[in-house]
């Protein structure tokens, strides 16, 4: 599935390539969008729905089928053979039916005969039971678009957290380099103040302790930035190269937690879904009690009977019969009705099961919101932690110079310097999360919000093609505009959408 450009995923994560992302990337970092726009294209798990999706499709031009004619062939030939004993044949049998005894020498009849014959079938009306098939078919094509969506979903965030995952780790491995040259220098001046007998040896062996910590974190950051890179070539289809700082969100987020919620009680795909699940049963309680109706349909079939050898069609009969059909079912021993109680129950499942739905939104948007208000505030109070043990670290270093601080003093606060930064990093990368998960639950963390510019897979343009095809006959309109009367169709909703620039 991937071109040459994309190969040797596992060699370009485990490689050298950990230490080079540090260093000069390319001309032109690798952006977000990017990402997205790869995976959207190539994700194996969003093809799959995608095809998934188009068979789906198809369960449509099946229950259409009901309304369309049926023409069947058939043909036969046989051949027979009667042998009659000896002893029989002594007793003159007639072994033809000619009414003549046979003669005593006779004791072989052999005989064939062929046949052929077209027969065709259309229904007028099904009492709403094909109405109600297709019914449920539509419904079940929305209730797929919608998992397709909410796939789409899944593998979005999914590229977005590796993204970021990645951001933070290339970061925190920078930070964790940076240390460690800081108590390399640090290690030398020790071991050159300790050799003009300024501090002792216990201030060089407090300089290396840091420092083999220092290096053990500093390899611990390079195992999970590779782990970080696996999961971005799982999701994106590519190693990452120099990745560029991700956009902000904030343009997509609601100004509140009730207004998120008010969105995606329309635009959620798991509430989406689960409502029209719930119309696809309703349909099939309509085709339950359709079982209870008459139906009506024409006949007609045209055979030919004859001997099959020598082939003498001047000798073959015709048959000719055309009819209509008029069928009432009358008693089934309650199976109809068992069958329309157990339809009933199921939909009353799904009803159900759209109100689980759109509670479970409700509680993951609301840890999605309180997550990113939390993340917002670390922002904050991390920028403010970095500024002030920036400024520690720095006038640590200038007293130890003139004997006011030790050698342990200036360890421990490039220890919460570096801390700091690494919190601060991680604050981001949660907020930037935090967002993304706010805009899953809203139904929005789609391709066409984050993408716009490029070109997006429309669903409904496999169905179009289906709708009118092989085997669609012209009288099928009328004869289904009948059939549907007593029979709910599904109700579609628009698909959300951005709202254009300015608005």
């Amino acid at each position: 599935m991937f071109n040459s450009r994309r190969g040797g995923l596992l060699a370009a994560v485990c490689s050298a390539g950990l230490i080079c992302g540090l260093a000069a990337g390319p001309a032109a970092a690798e952006t977000l969008a990017d990402a997205i726009a790869l995976a959207y294209d190539s994700n194996p798990t969003l093809q799959a729905q995608r095809a998934s999706q188009r068979a789906l499709d198809e369960n449509y031009v099946q229950a259409r089928s009901g309304y369309r004619p049926s023409l069947t062939a058939s043909a036969s030939a046989s051949y027979q053979e009667i042998r009659t004993p000896a002893a029989a044949r002594g007793l003159s049998i007639d072994t033809n039916g000619d009414g003549v005894p046979d003669a005593a020498g006779s004791g072989i009849r052999e005989a064939n005969s062929g046949s052929a014959a077209l027969s065709l079938n259309q229904p007028l009306y099904t009492g709403g039971r094909v109405a109600a098939a297709v019914s449920a078919a539509e419904a079940d094509i929305l209730t797929g678009r919608e998992n397709l969506r909410r796939v789409e979903t899944q593998v979005l965030g999914t590229v977005i957290t590796a993204y970021v995952d990645t951001r933070r780790d290339q970061e925190a491995l920078r930070i964790r380099q940076e240390n460690v040259r800081v108590l390399e220098r640090q290690l030398e001046e020790s071991k050159a103040r300790f050799d003009v007998g300024e501090i002792t040896r216990t201030d060089v062996a407090q300089s290396e302790s840091r420092l083999a910590a220092a290096v053990s974190l500093f390899q611990s950051s390079e195992a999970q930035l590779a782990i970080s890179r696996a999961n971005y070539v799982a999701a994106v289809g590519q190693s990452p190269g120099d990745l560029a700082p991700e956009p902000s969100l904030a343009a997509l987020l609601p100004a509140s937690v009730d207004q998120a919620f008010d969105t995606a009680q329309v635009d959620n795909a798991q509430i989406r879904a689960a409502q029209y699940t719930e119309q696809a049963s309703k349909a099939r309680v309509a085709g339950a009690r359709a079982e209870r109706m008459p139906t009506i349909g024409l006949t007609a079939r045209l055979g030919y009977t004859g001997g099959a050898s020598p082939l003498d069609t001047d000798l073959y009969s015709r048959n000719v019969t055309g009819g209509a059909t008029f069928t009432l079912p009358l008693f089934s021993g309650g199976l109809t009705s068992s069958r329309v109680r157990q339809t009933i129950e199921r939909n009353n499942v799904d009803r159900i099961g759209v109100e689980t739905a759109r509670r479970v939104v409700l509680q993951n948007l609301t840890q999605a919101w309180s997550q990113l208000t939390a993340a917002r505030a670390n922002i904050g109070s991390t920028n403010t932690q970095v500024r002030a043990a920036r400024i520690a670290a720095e006038g640590t270093r200038q007293e130890q110079q003139v004997g006011l601080r030790t050698t342990l003093d200036v360890l421990n606060a490039e220890q919460e310097l570096r801390s700091a930064e690494l919190a601060q990093v991680s604050a981001r990368h949660d907020e930037y999360v935090a967002a993304a998960s706010v805009l899953a639950q809203m139904g929005h963390l789609q391709a066409s919000y984050l993408t716009p510019n490029v070109a997006h897979y429309d669903p409904k343009a496999n169905f179009g093609k289906l709708r009118i095809t092989w085997g669609w006959v012209p009288w099928e309109e009328p004869i289904a505009i009948v059939d549907s009367v007593f029979t709910p169709k599904p109700v579609e909703k628009p698909a959300p959408r951005p709202a254009p620039a300015g608005q």
